[in-house]
């Protein structure tokens, strides 16, 4: 049912149903007149009576000449003039005038008139105590006007009113749905827009006019608002679609040398069981290797995956020198031949993803760890974290200092695209990728330096260690501004530049 039909019925209910309420009202303010216009005539006319019924009781009780008896009733009733009257004594009762039967009950005395039903007559009734100088002349006076007047005059109102509302009931109608049809047209031009669009087969939306109606300008931003939301919906739908796909084919091309091989390995330990010791144990030895690789190349495709698809609720503050310490705590845990320097560090709170920090950190002290050991094969690593930029633009700067042979100049930028290691690199090319990835994410910036001079071991050269510096923007509660598009996992970062930009 349209809408501009219910609001017509609707009309057509209600006006009726007010004009009958309204009616109902009217009825009782008349009758209400009417009776009080009677009263006041009773009333009137008892004030008249009242000293003609105390002589009519008075001659009664001197029991004077019938003559003189007659004389007083002719005054009574001359006096009653239009009401009935019915005069009760202690000698008897005399009436005149229309009136109820005798066998109706009448009420003793009423400061005001009342009604007296007989059968469907109604009657109007004052009763008057008349007290008279003498003992023996006090008597009852009632007086009587037929309701009769009235009870034509309501039910003629009656009449009207039902016709009126009779009346009023199409025409209300009419008048409702000619205006709802009008009112509605808005509403009806944003459907036909609406209508027409199909969020799979086209990229149209929805372009909306103000018309001045609250409703429809609200009903367009919501269905706005709800064409907007799947739209993103759609977009992380194809992303994770995408992240997938290429997870698979990431994992199939990457696993696909290191299956081989363990293939291989299997196929000579199985057809060769007689084999030495010693080449057992090598194949042994290559075995386990490669299921590490595999295992780690599994681990940072996950993570990958996991920060292309992250949204910006997940994203909380974070106290940034936790994260560093329990990092730093794990890895010397992991490696206690190690030796990872951690000064104190103040406290800094970044607007960030948890996970994903904990992930940076850990690459960063991974890498450093593999590739990082000085000629004597040692591990000695320098953390740092401070704050540093600008009262404008404050920013928490991470560093992490090896004593590696370090990166020339002309590959620290090729360093951290996918799957890009050394010949002899047991890792799976995506460490330092994960570090760039998560750094774009809370909107910083990742760049390799020199490993400064002054620290113990270095030579200031690309051949004495290297720095890995983060710097993260120090934010209370603004959620940084992530990519649209995140194709870490689906392609090798287009610009790995760009994470160099900011200096030091």
């Amino acid at each position: 049912m349209k809408l501009s039909t219910r609001i017509a019925l609707a009309v057509g209910i209600t006006v009726p149903v007010l004009v009958l309420a309204a009616g109902w009202l009217l009825l009782q303010l008349f009758a209400r007149d009417l009776h009080a216009q009677q009263d006041a005539h009773l009333l009137q006319r008892a004030a008249q009576v009242s000293a003609d019924a105390r002589r009519l009781l008075r001659v009664t009780a001197a029991d004077r000449p019938a003559a003189v008896e007659q004389a007083r009733e002719r005054q009574l009733y001359a006096a009653a003039l239009d009401v009935g009257i019915r005069l009760t004594g202690p000698e008897g009762t005399v009436s005149g005038g229309p009136q109820p039967s005798a066998s109706v009950p009448l009420p003793k005395r009423t400061p005001r008139p009342v009604t007296v039903e007989e059968g469907n007559t109604d009657w109007r009734v004052l009763a008057v105590p008349v007290r008279g100088a003498r003992p023996g002349t006090d008597g009852t006076l009632w007086l009587f006007s037929p309701d009769t007047v009235s009870q034509d005059q309501l039910r003629l109102v009656r009449r009207r009113v039902v016709s009126v509302a009779l009346f009023a009931a199409p025409v209300s109608g009419l008048l409702g749905l000619a205006v709802a049809s009008r009112a509605a047209r808005p509403l009806r031009r944003l459907q036909q827009r609406t209508s027409g669009l199909d969020p799979r087969a086209s990229a149209a939306r929805l372009d909306h006019a103000p018309t001045g109606v609250t409703e429809v300008d609200d009903l367009a931003g919501t269905l706005q608002t709800v064409l907007a939301r799947y739209d993103e919906q759609a977009a992380r739908t194809a992303g994770a679609l995408d992240t997938a796909r290429s997870f698979s084919s990431a994992a199939a091309h990457e696993l696909r040398t290191p299956l081989m091989s363990m293939q291989t390995n299997l196929e000579i330990l199985t057809d060769h069981p007689d084999l030495g010791l010693q080449d057992r144990t090598e194949i042994l030895k290559d075995l386990r290797s490669e299921h590490t690789r595999m295992l780690g190349l599994l681990v940072m495709l996950r993570e990958l995956g996991r920060g292309d698809l992250v949204e910006a609720d997940a994203f909380g503050p974070v106290d940034l020198a936790e994260v560093v310490d329990a990092s730093v705590a794990d890895a010397r845990r992991r490696h206690p031949d190690a030796e990872i320097g951690l000064p104190a560090m103040p406290r800094l709170n970044v607007y960030g993803w948890e996970p994903g920090l904990r992930t940076l950190v850990d690459n960063l002290l991974a890498n450093a760890l593999v590739h990082g050991r000085s000629p004597d094969g040692r591990a000695r690593i320098e953390v740092g974290l401070r704050q540093g930029g600008h009262a404008s633009a404050p920013a928490a700067v991470l560093t992490v200092d090896d004593q590696g042979p370090g990166i020339p100049p002309e590959r620290r930028t090729a360093v951290f695209e996918r799957f890009r290691r050394g010949p002899e690199s047991p890792g799976s090319g995506l460490g330092l990728t994960l570090v760039a990835q998560q750094t774009a994410l809370h909107g910083g910036a990742v760049r390799i330096l020199d490993r400064p001079s002054g620290l113990s071991g270095s030579s200031g050269s690309s051949g004495g260690g290297i720095r890995f510096e983060v710097r993260l923007p120090v934010r209370g509660e603004a959620v940084p501004s992530l990519p649209a598009e995140r194709d870490w996992l689906i392609g090798t970062a287009r610009h790995p530049q760009g994470f160099h930009k900011v200096g030091s």
